[in-house]
């Protein structure tokens, strides 16, 4: 297993690096730092331009690789790294190529720089990424930063009831039984706004949303009977319920702590083998205070 993170030159946010590093260190796998750099466009000749344009794109992958070189030495020298710079027509084409040449396991970005600090936001390149990869994305929150030591402790993996959660919710407990971490199982509900006047009585909405919560207290329930089942629930494994009258006060609900990060599954209505979130997952995602790993 491999993970690919996406490195940009002279960033002022090392997120992605960071949460790229801790995952790794979690889960004692290399950890490969990519760099994508403008390509030139095809021409049957090359002119002056066009040499111009090619040599300073290799000098950027080049400083790129320097700087990610440097920044490896402070952050995770424990790790086993390459580093390596590529030119493509955008960084989201220039990853995906790497993960079908060289096997990777899991993308690793940051959020975009004009994120909130402690939020994520699937800029260009993560929409591209959450609609056209193959194997589970990371995102990191902006900002995100970690002690060269730190490790993922907690997983929290949101889950909707559905086969395609619980398929979701497998794999996350099989990955927390290898690695030592503790696997919490949530479900976050959003509580509608309440139609004025009232036809149904103000509490009715109220008393829709607590008979869902018991229904999916009930699932989480089977679905931990089905992981000990089977003998994949690891050690420490809880389940709570999130809800609030937004999504972030749904996921707020849960509480967090510093290495947590989120697993959430994408749609059941996606394209076969990709990424694809529906609009309860993307809000989740968008909401989340802590990194996120969307998996197929």
């Amino acid at each position: 297993m491999t993970l690919l993170v996406g490195f940009r030159g002279g960033a002022d946010d090392l997120s992605g690096l960071e949460l790229a590093a801790t995952l790794a260190r979690s889960s004692g796998v290399p950890l490969e730092i990519l760099s994508v750099v403008p390509a030139s466009w095809p021409t049957p000749i090359a002119g002056a331009a066009d040499r111009d344009f090619a040599r300073w794109s290799s000098e950027q992958g080049d400083a790129a690789v320097r700087e990610a070189e440097k920044l490896v030495a402070e952050i995770c020298p424990d790790l086993e790294t390459t580093t390596r710079w590529t030119s493509s027509r955008s960084v989201a084409t220039g990853l995906l190529d790497a993960v079908a040449e060289a096997g990777a396991d899991m993308i690793v970005i940051g959020s975009r720089s004009d994120a909130g600090h402690g939020q994520v936001n699937v800029g260009s390149i993560a929409s591209r990424l959450l609609h056209s990869s193959r194997v589970p994305v990371a995102l990191a929150t902006r900002g995100y930063h970690q002690s060269e030591a730190a490790r993922v402790r907690r997983v929290t993996c949101a889950f909707r009831g559905d086969e395609s959660s619980l398929s979701t919710l497998e794999r996350t407990a099989i990955i927390c039984t290898e690695v030592g971490a503790e696997l919490r199982v949530a479900t976050f509900a959003v509580r509608g706004r309440t139609m004025y006047p009232p036809e149904v009585g103000v509490a009715a909405e109220d008393a829709v949303l607590h008979a869902w919560l018991e229904q999916a207290g009930r699932a989480q329930v089977d679905a931990v009977e089905g992981l000990k089942a089977t003998g994949t629930a690891p050690e420490a494994l809880t389940t709570v319920v999130g809800a609030g009258r937004s999504w972030t006060a749904a996921l707020d609900a849960v509480g967090w702590e510093r290495d947590d990060v989120l697993v959430v599954g994408s749609s059941r209505e996606g394209r076969l083998e990709r990424l694809f979130l529906g609009s309860s997952a993307t809000k989740i995602v968008r909401h989340s205070p802590v990194p996120v790993i969307v998996v197929p």
